[in-house]
């Protein structure tokens, strides 16, 4: 147990963000999927721009790696392109 106020709150803090940032990613993931499995390259363009957003703001916050995010980013943008 905790010995300090100061450390509760961590506590306290560290869930709160641990929660929020598996929400973050886990949507992100759905996100992905969904847009792999579009069918038409018009609702696929659509979705792409909003993916790469969650996808460099999961990467701004340490979420993902930097590279992962762009590893990823660079294979949606040759698939929406091969639809």
């Amino acid at each position: 147990m905790a010995n300090h106020k100061s450390a509760l709150k961590r506590i306290r803090g560290n869930e709160a963000k641990r929660l929020r940032n598996k929400y973050q990613h886990k949507t992100t993931r759905n996100a992905v999927r969904d847009l792999r499995s579009a069918e038409s390259k018009d609702e696929a363009q659509g979705m792409l721009g909003k993916v790469i957003s969650m996808l460099d703001k999961l990467a701004k916050n340490n979420i993902i790696h930097k590279n992962k995010a762009a590893n990823l980013k660079s294979k949606l943008t040759k698939h929406v392109a091969a639809l």
